[in-house]
Parts: structure tokens; sequence; C-alpha cells
């Protein structure tokens, strides 16, 4: 019986993965998505909710939660961590280790699914390629990628350059990638390269 292909789904901030993740699911390929992991490890009540709590006190809560429970405020906190790298690091430390245990969680409840993929930012810097038996990047030029991140979540030129500072560089990721997915021309361009890899070995 063959091996279940798991494709390991990532790329650049802002470069375009998500709707490649969106596009395989309806695609009807199960489709695990680390940042959805790492956001219900965050959940309130959950222990990294706690840490965050603990380390960073009100300054992270959402105004106007549940004050037994708040919700922690993502804009918040991505302002500490994205500003400084060991306290990036100090989170990462909390959530990665959750986030792997959650994908092999699923990955064994779909292990009679032929193709899974795994869409996953930080694959190579959290070091979950091992997960995957390919790894598709998603690639776009720096300009538009940081064009991207500002327009989708209203970031100052500064502020966006930090966030894809704290990823390796996309051109680091193409090298080691199996797959480089050219997000860079017109909106859904990558459609048939993306199908043509799918039916690859189907």
């Amino acid at each position: 019986m063959p091996r279940q292909r798991r494709i390991g789904l990532t790329g650049g901030i802002a470069s375009g993965k998500s709707s490649v993740g969106r596009w395989l699911a309806q695609q009807h390929v199960p489709v695990l998505d680390a940042d959805q992991y790492a956001h219900d490890a965050l959940a309130p009540g959950e222990p990294a909710w706690q840490a965050v709590i603990d380390r960073y006190g009100s300054a992270v809560l959402k105004q106007g939660s549940n004050p037994t429970q708040p919700a922690l405020s993502r804009e918040a906190l991505g302002s500490i961590v994205f500003a400084e790298a060991p306290e990036r690091r100090w989170l990462e430390q909390q959530v990665h280790p959750l986030v792997r245990a959650r994908f092999q969680t699923e990955l064994q409840r779909l292990n009679s699914e032929p193709i899974t993929v795994l869409m996953i930012p930080l694959l190579y810097e959290a070091g979950l390629e091992s997960l995957c038996t390919e790894v598709w990047v998603v690639h776009c030029t720096a300009a538009q990628q940081r064009e991207r991140l500002i327009a989708r979540n209203t970031l100052s030129a500064a502020a966006a350059e930090q966030r894809i500072q704290a990823q390796w560089p996309l051109e680091r990721k193409c090298q080691l990638a199996d797959q480089v997915i050219d997000n860079s021309g017109a909106a859904n361009a990558w459609k048939d390269q993306v199908r043509a890899l799918l039916m690859a070995r189907t």
C-alpha cells in the first residue's frame, strides 16, 4: 500500500499560502492549519494562554472579554513578540510543541486519506518538515510580500518588515522545497500549477 502523501505547504508571510490552502480544501483534500492550532492553543483557559497572561499581564488582554477568562489581543501580543526576538522565541516554546502534538493527532485520524496537506507558515523554522513527504513553498517577490502584508494587516512599513524578518528568507525556503509555487503573477494564476502538482502522483 503506498505511503500517504503529506504535503507541507509553506511560504513567507503574505506570500499566498492560505489562498492555496483554501483552494486545496475546496478540492476535498484535508488541510491541517498550523495557525488554527496555534490559535486554539492560546484560547482562554488553555495552559499556553495562562503562561502568556502570567508573563505579560493586562497588556495582552482584549478589552471587553470575559473577565474570568479574558481573550488575548493578538495585535498586542504580536506587537511585543515581533519587536523582540527573545520574546518571540519564548512564545514559540509555549506553542510549537502543542501544534506538533495536534498535527500528530490529526494525521493519525486521517491516516487512511491518500493526501493530506499541512499548512505551516513556520514549517522549516519549527523543524516540522519531518512530518511531510514533500514540501511546497508559495513564492512571490519581496515587494509583493511587503505590499500584501501592509494591506492585509493594516501595518506600517516598519511593522511589516519586522514580521517578514521574523521568518526565514523566502529564497532560503525555496532552495529547500520540493516544489515552488509561483504566486507573483495575476490573481489565481497559480491554480494550474497546483492542480498539476496535486494530480502528479494520484
